[in-house]
């Protein structure tokens, strides 16, 4: 089981202090609807973090509330001992959705991540031949797949990883976007290549044309597994319905999250075919709540409302109306701009601040986006927003850096 990450909660009739490390913004969301957010002083935002892409079908969805309200009058949480009429419907809808045979569902991306790691380990020993205990997971440099012990032992992320050790062996960190350093990196004890696609939390950085192409060209030379981390980048929102669709791949085993609980409830899946997923035997793995049947039947919608590409292509034309509204801020305070799909990250000229006192003044302009790695803010609207407030986004940000 994974341990659940608590809240610091002062005593009762006191305000509550919430321990963390992501620095939030200093705003306490009271309510939401469609892209906007609103604060418990009454004062309304554009959402254009949309809960770090969680909410890739906006807040409040209809159809979502319409599956959860559903659930909740029928079982909400049942023992592991059983299976819930939800989960299976699920679990197969998810699975045909990927081209894969199976899927093992947990909470949180981190979850879904320690997951696929052990997945990668028991292959390897078991079908592989690696020597027990020899098992090596090739990573990138860049990356952010979660905050659990394993997961920063491979993290060259300072405070993510820093104080936190000793650290879990058997992983080795190439440059992002060099599938030539992969290739170099592999020997007879590694059972698997763990990627982004496109780092979010680095500031939505995409790798070369090919990359991804050239990794599963390699995995299949030297009988390794592919494992793609789509926590992130997954489900509509770079305009396909993985990351991996944008150069034709196919991964070993996805790892989904975030936007599978449709801002709703955490929710997240292990998905591969049955000669990968399936060397994990009863028993050997599970979560008290994974796959419980109010996730299931929200994930269950959440898939359903994917199946006919309508989120993917409003996705596709959004981001590139995005893109052209971004385009003349280049000069003028931004350096930068990477987008895929409805998701951008945007550099910011250090004369005019940094990442996280943009995020500040365009929060004082009802803006909500995210700060990463010093110089760069993240937007990442839900897929329901409307081109015109996609404008008048831009044309606060406009305004905080005097152009």
């Amino acid at each position: 089981m994974t341990a659940v990450d608590a809240s610091a909660v002062a005593e009762q009739g006191t305000e509550p202090h919430v321990a963390h490390n992501y620095h939030p913004l200093p705003v306490t969301i009271a309510r939401g609807e469609g892209a906007w957010v609103t604060d418990v002083e009454g004062k309304r935002y554009l959402d254009l973090l949309a809960a770090y892409s969680a909410v890739n079908f906006g807040h409040r969805h209809p159809a979502l509330v319409a599956a959860l309200t559903e659930q909740l009058g029928r079982v909400t949480l049942t023992s592991r001992a059983f299976r819930s009429d939800r989960l299976e419907p699920f679990a197969a809808a998810l699975a045909e959705l990927a081209g894969k045979d199976m899927v093992l569902p947990m909470n949180t991306g981190a979850e879904a991540v320690e997951t696929g790691l052990k997945v990668a380990r028991a292959w390897g020993y078991r079908v592989k031949g690696i020597a027990d205990g020899a098992a090596r997971i090739i990573v990138a440099a860049g990356n952010f797949h979660g905050r659990t012990t394993t997961i920063v032992s491979f993290s060259d992320d300072e405070q993510a990883r820093d104080g936190f050790g000793p650290y879990t062996p058997g992983f080795d960190v190439v440059p992002y976007g060099d599938a030539d350093a992969v290739a170099a990196a592999i020997t007879a004890d590694t059972a698997a290549v763990l990627i982004e696609p496109i780092q979010g939390e680095g500031g939505v950085i995409i790798p070369p044309e090919g990359y991804l192409r050239r990794i599963r060209e390699i995995c299949d030379e030297k009988n390794v597994l592919f494992i793609a981390d789509e926590i992130q980048s997954g489900l509509g929102r770079v305009g396909e319905t993985f990351a991996c669709d944008r150069e034709g791949v196919v991964p070993d085993l996805y790892l989904l999250g975030k936007a599978l609980g449709g801002g709703i409830l955490p929710v997240s899946a292990v998905v591969g075919d049955s000669d990968v997923l399936g060397v994990i035997q009863p028993g050997e793995h599970g979560s008290t709540f994974g796959g419980n049947p109010l996730a299931a039947a929200v994930g269950l919608r959440v898939v359903e409302m994917l199946e006919n590409g309508e989120f993917q292509e409003r996705a596709r034309a959004l981001g590139e109306h995005l893109a052209q509204a971004l385009e003349p801020l280049k000069a003028h305070g931004v350096t930068a701009v990477r987008i895929a799909g409805l998701w951008a990250g945007v550099d910011i000229d250090p004369a005019k601040g940094t990442g996280r006192q943009i995020a500040e003044r365009l929060l004082d302009r009802g803006v909500l986006v995210k700060d990463t790695h010093g110089q760069t803010i993240r937007i990442a609207p839900p897929i329901v927003i409307r081109a015109t407030e996609l404008d008048w986004a831009v044309e606060q940000l406009k305004h905080v850096l005097g152009a």
